[in-house]
């Protein structure tokens, strides 16, 4: 067991190489060399480099998809970013389904009595988790009619349930459409309406809206709800009448199995389509190089599982490498606070500003002398938004633990960017990921010296694929992923966040990163959370304006407004102080917990600065 503990990922390397060989001859005789005929791998292949790293965007021909909707809208070769597979745990076989290398192989090898999922008044091992996992694919195939390729949606707050509908679609060869739990029945319509979606699996509890959307949604022909006590035919009640094995779905290693909608910071979310290969890529890269978990770590968090942040960090992560993991179906900051203390966390899995409610409650129940015992965290993970070096600071004097940040997104699967806890640094994101490379470019796509602001654009064996949607040749540019963030690469080679691209602040000729503005507000006693965005302004175009969430007992008026401008005078270049200041009771975020710059740039009009 020790062994295991020490090197995780080296099941999940053995399995992959032992089948290696035979995985490729079988798939030259049944596709005819069919990848051969892409005159990027043909140029390759004629150069016969020493050891080929680069396969070839284009998707292979011996798929197991009956249903070929998403492969067919995939992107164009053309529009497709350059995918890396320069490591060795990266060099796949052709055919694989991650579900079987996430859960089957522990039950397997002997293992299936481990803990796995802990929820509410639920815990079940590897082996319970595979068995559900197994009846809910029977249900599914044997009575709801899925064949692969067949886009089922899923519905609920992180729980058991919901992971073992995720692992049962995969299993079936289907494609998980993960759905924010707070979601209206139009932007489930909407979702339904872009993937074609035939099923859905859905937590009783918020069942309303998804029944609000079916007269709209004529391609959604099943719908079942689990958590419905209610319910005669839950399915809960169906699934249990079905076997407890199941024969996976032979999937090639480029069959799509996620569908990830944006979690809309921009307002328009886009379908990102990944596949069983992408799942085990992120599998073996951020986590095995730069978190490195061992196999009786506690996984702790609150993201959702609809959100690839979470479906990583709180389900594949884990199970990746036989750990277990708390699935929260509500996790506010005093309740990850303690749940974090009840079962023994040591991983925990959250952003920014639940880390710094949670520094600060800490902080108030020890001068209350109600501290709780968090000494059983060893790793914290923050992602999602821009880590404010005031949080990071505020945390570790909390607990002692050094916050890993990184930088990742729906269309790369996960985090790309990071630094360990001996590399972490305030201010900065980290270094690429092994197994990605990344740039900063100018706006030609050059690659732009140390310390100037440019595009960030990643590269590794992830990429952004869009479901049919035009905004792929935007994202994706010359083999590049352009994600959109404002970076620099500072003197150490680390990547330094400034802004969203669209968040810098042009204002009497300077650039001003918003997230910089925020960062040195957080450093004031009386701010709580806070927002900053550029306004328009009468007399100097656009101004920088901060939105301001108090604590409580602080009184927000004007005085306090000119200190908070005045404090981010002295503390940053003057020239970057919010001229406009306007206090809130709460900021706009998304159910991930990103702050949704785009709502507060449209909530004040313009005005006239002093």
């Amino acid at each position: 067991m020790r062994s295991l503990m020490q090197s995780p990922m080296r099941s999940i390397l053995r399995s992959i190489l032992r089948s290696l060989m035979q995985s490729i001859m079988q798939s030259i005789i049944a596709a005819g060399v069919a990848w051969l005929t892409c005159a990027s791998v043909g140029r390759r292949m004629a150069r016969m480099p020493a050891h080929p790293s680069t396969v070839p965007p284009a998707v292979s021909s011996h798929s197991s998809h009956v249903d070929s909707f998403a492969r067919d809208r995939l992107p164009v070769p053309h529009d497709l970013p350059e995918c890396l597979f320069e490591l060795p745990e990266l060099q796949f076989p052709a055919r694989m389904n991650c579900a079987a290398l996430l859960l089957d192989r522990w039950v397997e090898a002997g293992l299936g009595d481990r803990p796995c999922l802990i929820g509410n008044s639920i815990r079940w091992s590897y082996a319970e988790l595979l068995a559900q996992a197994n009846r809910i694919a029977h249900l599914l195939v044997d009575e709801l009619g899925l064949v692969p390729g067949n886009r089922v949606l899923l519905r609920g707050a992180n729980s058991p349930m919901l992971a073992a509908c995720w692992f049962a679609v995969v299993k079936a060869g289907g494609i998980a459409v993960g759905t924010m739990p707070m979601l209206r029945a139009r932007e489930l319509t909407t979702i339904v309406e872009k993937a074609q979606i035939s099923h859905a699996l859905c937590d009783g509890r918020l069942a309303d809206e998804l029944q609000s959307a079916l007269p709209a949604c004529p391609t959604l022909r099943h719908m079942l709800l689990f958590n419905a006590a209610d319910t005669a035919d839950s399915l809960e009640i169906r699934a249990a009448t079905q076997a407890a094995t199941f024969s996976n779905v032979d999937t090639a290693a480029d069959d799509i199995c996620v569908l990830a909608f944006t979690s809309g910071t921009t307002g328009v979310p886009k379908g990102a389509l990944h596949f069983h290969r992408d799942v085990m890529a992120a599998c073996v890269c951020w986590p095995a190089h730069v978190l490195r978990p061992f196999d009786n770590d506690v996984f702790i968090g609150s993201p959702p599982l609809a959100f690839t942040f979470g479906l990583g960090g709180l389900l594949l992560f884990p199970l990746a490498v036989g750990a277990s993991t708390v699935l929260l179906e509500k996790a506010t900051p005093d309740a990850l606070l303690q749940a974090i203390h009840t079962h023994r966390a040591s991983v925990c899995v959250t952003a920014p500003t639940s880390y710094r409610a949670m520094a600060l409650a800490l902080g108030a129940g020890a001068a209350e002398g109600t501290a709780m015992d968090l000494s059983c965290l060893r790793k914290c993970v923050s992602a999602g938004e821009a880590l404010p070096a005031a949080t990071r600071s505020l945390w570790k004097q909390a607990t002692g633990v050094e916050i890993i940040d990184g930088i990742g997104s729906t269309e790369m699967f996960h985090i790309f960017i990071s630094a360990d806890e001996a590399h972490a640094k305030p201010g900065a994101t980290g270094y690429p990921v092994p197994g990605y490379r990344a740039a900063v470019l100018d706006d030609a796509g050059c690659e732009l010296p140390s310390g100037q602001i440019g595009r960030l654009a990643v590269k590794g064996p992830t990429g952004c694929k869009y479901l049919d949607d035009p905004r792929q040749a935007i994202y994706v540019q010359n083999g590049w992923n352009l994600t959109g963030d404002a970076y620099l690469v500072d003197s150490d080679g680390q990547f330094v966040y400034q802004s969203r691209t669209d968040d810098m602040i042009v204002s009497g000729g300077y650039n001003i990163a918003g997230p910089e503005v925020e960062s040195a507000l957080l450093l004031h006693p009386a701010v709580a959370e806070c927002g900053v965005v550029g306004h328009p302004d009468e007399a100097r175009g656009t101004i920088v304006k901060a939105f301001v969430v108090v604590k409580p007992g602080i009184v927000a008026d004007a005085a306090l407004a000119l200190a908070l401008q005045d404090f981010v005078k002295q503390t940053i270049a003057p020239y970057k102080y919010p001229r406009a200041v306007e206090f809130r009771s709460g900021l706009p975020r998304t159910e991930t917990g990103k702050l949704q710059r785009f709502r507060l740039r449209e909530a004040a009009p313009p005005q006239r600065s002093i």
